[in-house]
């Protein structure tokens, strides 16, 4: 069933960006199998791999204006696919659960440990090196400001920040507090801290100082 339900998900990233392609997808789904490996608690690996594999199919029609959270849509469609492959109503609702609770900016907490690893295993995708070079890969295609010393992030109002480089303070920097398993926190610490240097070398460079 999962290589059934990947080969349904894959068409839904044809035209994606490269900061929601399938190669994040690729890549969640690695996290998650480290994240499953290390859990002290079991947990289902299929649920997780299937949601997983269909978390950000509507990221694209999101992106495009055409729904306003891909999360919700994302968790209707995936019932629809599921069921299509002949997935029983449990396994369906639990993974609809994880894809509607994964998006970093929704009010829907996880309630189940597949739902909770899956939001782990996404958002740390959006940190260490991949996920800085997400942050500029998904600013270059929606046309924001690399960096604009006129606009500090203590005093931008946009919720994302209104340049890339104050996204990287007010949501990526913010992740790790955001983790849901202790696995998931163990291994935020280390890519926070890749992205805490490379900011700090970013201040120096443009203050003139190194």
């Amino acid at each position: 069933m999962l290589e059934t339900v990947r080969s349904r998900a894959r068409p839904y990233f044809e035209d994606a960006p490269a900061a929601h392609d399938w190669h994040h997808v690729q890549r969640v789904e690695a996290i998650a199998e480290t994240l499953l490996e290390r859990h002290p608690e079991p947990a289902d690996d299929r649920v997780v791999r299937l949601a997983v594999s269909l978390h950000d199919i509507g990221r694209e029609r999101e992106d495009r204006g055409e729904i306003d959270d891909h999360a919700s849509w994302g968790a209707e469609e995936a019932g629809r696919i599921l069921a299509d492959v002949g997935a029983s109503e449990g396994t369906i609702d639990r993974v609809r659960h994880c894809v509607r609770a994964h998006r970093y900016s929704t009010d829907v907490e996880p309630r189940t440990l597949e739902a909770k690893l899956v939001a782990d295993a996404d958002n740390l995708d959006a940190l260490g090196a991949v996920g800085i070079a997400r942050v500029f890969a998904h600013g270059g295609t929606i046309g924001s400001p690399l960096y604009d010393p006129a606009v500090p992030v203590d005093e931008d109002d946009a919720p994302a920040g209104a340049t890339q480089y104050n996204h990287l303070h007010k949501k990526i920097l913010e992740l790790p507090e955001r983790m849901y398993t202790d696995v998931g926190r163990d291994l935020a610490a280390d890519r926070v801290a890749f992205v805490d240097a490379y900011v700090d070398q970013f201040d120096r460079e443009v203050s003139g100082s190194r």
